[in-house]
């Protein structure tokens, strides 16, 4: 009696060993479970949805050619985030700069939604796409993607001393942009 022996995975194992293990799926679920955080992070570099959604699908192709590299579930994580941002990072640079517009020049809203998030306000997102890219990088990790200081330091290869400082800086270039285009007095 020949018979073909199928191997089959128990869905309840992480999709990663599933892969490692030779489950083709597994890679698909991986990709869905992951892909709002890197078009996210992505997206909030480059403000260009299309530009995020090429980011995330180079990461995702990079991640596909490495993943024998990838050992644990937080190491994937930990990838993802320090790749989303070096690609976001690299497509940032090859944006051409637009000339600088003061915040003075720019119009008011007839109105203003009350009880909003200010982060996702306009206004707000154009003064944190102003920032240079390293002060950018530790905003969006820090405050959108709600990553502990040395989260941030393992994911930009710096040194948590550098973070803060670097945090300092970019939430004093931020406070006095804000300033200026409310046109109050330093606090």
């Amino acid at each position: 009696m020949d018979s073909v022996a199928t191997v089959t995975l128990p869905q309840s194992e992480e999709p990663l060993s599933r892969l490692v293990r030779g489950d083709a799926a597994a890679f698909a679920e991986i990709v869905h479970e992951h892909q709002s955080m890197v078009f996210s992070l992505a997206y909030h570099f480059l403000h260009d949805r299309g530009r995020a959604e090429e980011v995330a699908q180079d990461v995702f192709l990079r991640l596909y050619r490495r993943l024998e590299a990838i050992k644990t579930r937080e190491h994937l994580v930990h990838w993802l985030r320090q790749v989303t941002c070096r690609r976001a990072i690299d497509e940032v640079r090859k944006l051409p700069k637009a000339p600088a517009t003061k915040l003075e020049d720019v119009a008011e809203p007839a109105t203003e939604a009350e009880n909003s998030d200010p982060f996702l306000t306009l206004r707000l997102q154009r003064v944190v796409a102003s920032l240079p890219e390293d002060a950018r990088a530790v905003i969006v990790l820090r405050y959108q993607e709600e990553l502990e200081l040395a989260e941030i330091a393992e994911i930009l290869e710096i040194p948590i001393n550098t973070v803060k400082s670097r945090l300092q800086r970019s939430l004093e270039m931020l406070r006095k942009k804000l300033q200026s285009w409310v046109g109050e007095k330093p606090l």
